[in-house]
């Protein structure tokens, strides 16, 4: 790629020092770059933070949303601010790049004229593979092996494999794969002004799948480049807030079924599969309510 300038844009969430951690790591990037903060009505210093280390870099600009518009709609939002670029990056602010990730990444992405977007090796702060970070789409019934972990009761058959890659052998090449993680997301501009923005129907989790599905069906590669990594320290924004985050991906999950395979599958499945989401969220919730109660009642 030329040197054109890459915009890297972030949706912030009460991400602490962190956000300003990660946007320092940018501005170190080797190519050059500008910056797009958008704060989801962020109520902790993580903005005053950012402030206070980059603000005086005209490389940046935040723009602050007031209210929290959910993930897609506040990347979407910034898509009319952003310059005439050939790639657009969109990062979690609980990442941390290397002075050359963009360096190296964007010749791979121009190597592939028909991918669409690319991710690389993102790493846990011990250095080891996220999980999510390379996938395939998630059918139902990927679904349920991955939920009821029955690829470790089958370990090696195909039919009982996990939609997560995470701990098959990482390849010695960038490959193509069916869905990337949404905390690192090089995407070509052209590819975003042919299948659309993220769906804002999404408010948080399963939107980052959802676009991979519309790039595949719209004919683009989706590559991931296991020569480079990042750090992720994930669930930054999310920690505090465990209950309304699971309530958002389950909705995410029910979403994408009946988007992608509601018209795929018998009627009777696809409730089953439904029902088991509705489920799963229940229990997830009895179980984070129990851990609540359980401190005060010592």
């Amino acid at each position: 790629m030329t040197q054109s300038v890459v915009p890297v844009v972030i949706v912030n969430f009460n991400a602490g020092a962190r956000l300003a951690d990660c946007v320092e790591s940018v501005l170190r990037s080797a190519h050059p770059v500008v910056v797009f903060v958008s704060d989801n009505g962020s109520t902790d210093a993580s903005l005053e933070l950012l402030r206070q280390r980059c603000g005086g870099d005209v490389r940046l600009t935040i723009v602050e949303n007031r209210a929290n518009l959910g993930f897609a709609k506040a990347n979407n939002r910034i898509l009319p601010l952003l310059p005439a670029s050939e790639t657009v990056l969109f990062l979690n602010p609980d990442c941390v790049l290397q002075p050359d990730t963009l360096a190296r990444m964007l010749p791979v992405l121009k190597q592939t004229p028909q991918a669409g977007m690319a991710c690389c090796l993102i790493a846990n702060a011990d250095g080891s593979e996220q999980r999510g970070c390379r996938r395939t789409l998630p059918t139902p019934w990927q679904s349920l092996v991955q939920v009821l972990q029955l690829q470790r009761l089958f370990p090696g058959s195909p039919r009982f494999r996990s939609f997560n890659l995470t701990g098959t052998p990482l390849p010695p090449h960038p490959v193509e794969v069916e869905a990337i993680s949404g905390a690192f997301m090089l995407v070509r501009r052209s590819a975003i002004e042919s299948v659309g923005p993220l769906d804002e129907g999404y408010f948080l989790h399963c939107e980052d799948i959802d676009w991979c599905a519309r790039f595949t069906l719209a004919g683009f590669r989706i590559l991931f480049v296991p020569q480079i990594s990042i750090v992720h320290y994930q669930g930054t924004c999310s920690n505090s807030r465990p209950l309304r985050v699971e309530w958002h991906k389950h909705r995410g999950m029910l979403r994408f079924y009946r988007k992608f395979y509601a018209r795929r599958y018998p009627l009777p499945l696809m409730l089953a599969v439904y029902a088991f989401v509705c489920v799963r969220m229940a229990l997830i919730a009895l179980r984070l309510g129990v851990q609540q109660l359980t401190p005060s009642q010592r």
